[in-house]
C-alpha cells in the first residue's frame, strides 16, 4: 500500500493488480521470475508516484507478461484493469504510420509523391519549399515543420508572426521531429479516402487495428472508451497529482491521440516484429534507416536514425526499434528487437514515464535495473 496526495488530501492507495503473467527473459538470457518484476514495478511506481500502469513484455514474438497496476482514476478510487485505456500519446505515429503504409499498398497514397498535389495547405502556402514535402518526409520527420507551431517558435531572425505555420529548413534535408506535419498528412489522406477528421478513425480501426487484434485501440471518442479511460495527472514539484485537462479527441489526431492499453499495443508490436499486415516491401521501407541523426542529445535518447514512424538503434543486442509518448498527463514507451523477437510496452497515467523507463530499460536487457540507458 502507498499514500497519494491529489490536491491537497491524501489517500490510501492499495495496489490493484491484473495479470497475464509467466518468467521474462532478458535480452542477454537471463530469467526475471514474473513476482520479481511484480515487486519491481510497484517500487517504481511508487517511487515515481505514478497513480497507474499498463505494461506488457514480449519474448519469442509472445506476450509473456502483463500486469495493470494502481489507479485509473484517484477520486473515485477506480482501478486500472485489462480494459483501462490510456493515452499513448505519440506512440500514435507508429500505429498511423502503418496505416500510411497500407494505404500505399492500395494505391491511395505515394509515399514520395508531394501532398500538396494531392492537398494543398494554405497555411505554409506562402513557402514554395513546403511543395516538396512527401509523406515520407513526414513519417520520418524530414519535413521542416516545427513540432507545434505555438509552441515551436520560429527564430526571430525569419520574421514569422508567432502561431504561422513555418519551415525550419529545406523539405528532406534534415531531421525534426513535428506532429504539424503528421496533421498536414491527416488531412490528406482524409481527402483521398473521401472522409473526415472524425471519421478517419473509424477507417484506421478496420484497416489497421482490429486486423492486429489491437480490439480497444481508439483514434476517435465513443462509448468504451468513455467509460474506460483513465484519467491523466500532472505531477507537481511537491510531488502531488492534479488532474489534466480532459481530453475527447473527437477530431482524429494522428501524432497524439490513440487510446488503448499495453496488451492491445503489444498486439501491434508483435506484428511489427513477425511483420504481419504489410508487404515484406513495406516492411522494408519502414524499418530502414530513413534519415541518420546529428543532434548528440537526441541520439543518446532514441537512437542515431529514424525510420517511418519510429526509431532506430544499433545495440549490443541487435537493432532496437522505439518511440515514446508525452501528452502531459500521459506518457508511454516501446521498445523492440526484432533479432531478439523481444520487447515491451507501457503506458501511465502522468508525466512520469521517462523515469520508469531508465529504470526498466536495463532490467529488461542486462537484468541490472537503474545501470543506465544509454548503449542499450
Amino acid at each position: 500500500m502507498r499514500y497519494l496526495s491529489v490536491a491537497g488530501s491524501v489517500i490510501l492507495l492499495l495496489f490493484h493488480v491484473t495479470t497475464v503473467s509467466a518468467q521474462i527473459k532478458t535480452l542477454n538470457g537471463k530469467i526475471i521470475p514474473a513476482e520479481t518484476m511484480t515487486q519491481f514495478l510497484k517500487a517504481e511506481i511508487d517511487s515515481f508516484h505514478i497513480p497507474g500502469l499498463s505494461i506488457a513484455f514480449i519474448n519469442n514474438n509472445k506476450i509473456v507478461y502483463h500486469h495493470a497496476l494502481g489507479y485509473a482514476d484517484i477520486a473515485s478510487a477506480r482501478k486500472v484493469d485489462d480494459e483501462t485505456l490510456f493515452e499513448s500519446a505519440s506512440m500514435s505515429k507508429t500505429v498511423f504510420a502503418f496505416f500510411i503504409l497500407k494505404m500505399a499498398e492500395k494505391g491511395v497514397i505515394a509515399l514520395d509523391t508531394p501532398l500538396y498535389t494531392y492537398l494543398p495547405n494554405p497555411d505554409i502556402a506562402y513557402d514554395e519549399r513546403y511543395k516538396l514535402i512527401t509523406a515520407r518526409m513526414v513519417l520520418e520527420h524530414t519535413t521542416g515543420m516545427p513540432n507545434w507551431r505555438e509552441y515551436d517558435l520560429a527564430d526571430s531572425s525569419l520574421h514569422i508572426k508567432k502561431g504561422m505555420l513555418y519551415l525550419k529548413f529545406k523539405p528532406g534535408t534534415a531531421f525534426s521531429y513535428s506532429g504539424e506535419a503528421y496533421q498536414y498528412l491527416t488531412d490528406v489522406i482524409a481527402h483521398l479516402l473521401h472522409t473526415n477528421v472524425i471519421d478517419l478513425g473509424d477507417i484506421v480501426y478496420r484497416e489497421v487495428c482490429a486486423p492486429l487484434g489491437m480490439k480497444h485501440a481508439y483514434f476517435s471518442w465513443n462509448d468504451y472508451l468513455q467509460q474506460h479511460r483513465a484519467t491523466g495527472y500532472r505531477l507537481q514539484q511537491d510531488s502531488i497529482n492534479t488532474p489534466g485537462e480532459l481530453k475527447k479527441f473527437e477530431a482524429f489526431s494522428a501524432a497524439g491521440g490513440l487510446r488503448t492499453s499495453a496488451l492491445d499495443y503489444a498486439n501491434f508490436l508483435i506484428a511489427l516484429l513477425e511483420e504481419k499486415g504489410l508487404k515484406k516491401s513495406s516492411f522494408r521501407e519502414m524499418l530502414k534507416p530513413g534519415v541518420y541523426l546529428t543532434d548528440t542529445a537526441m541520439i543518446a535518447e532514441t537512437g542515431e536514425a529514424w525510420g517511418l514512424g519510429l526509431a532506430i538503434k544499433q545495440t549490443p543486442y541487435g537493432v532496437r526499434y522505439m518511440h515514446s509518448g508525452n501528452n502531459g498527463d500521459f506518457t508511454a514507451y516501446f521498445v523492440i528487437y526484432k533479432e531478439k523477437k523481444s520487447g515491451f510496452v507501457f503506458l501511465v497515467n502522468n508525466s512520469e514515464a521517462g523515469e520508469l523507463f531508465e529504470k526498466l530499460l536495463p532490467f529488461f536487457t542486462d537484468g541490472d535495473p537503474g545501470a543506465g540507458v544509454s548503449s542499450k
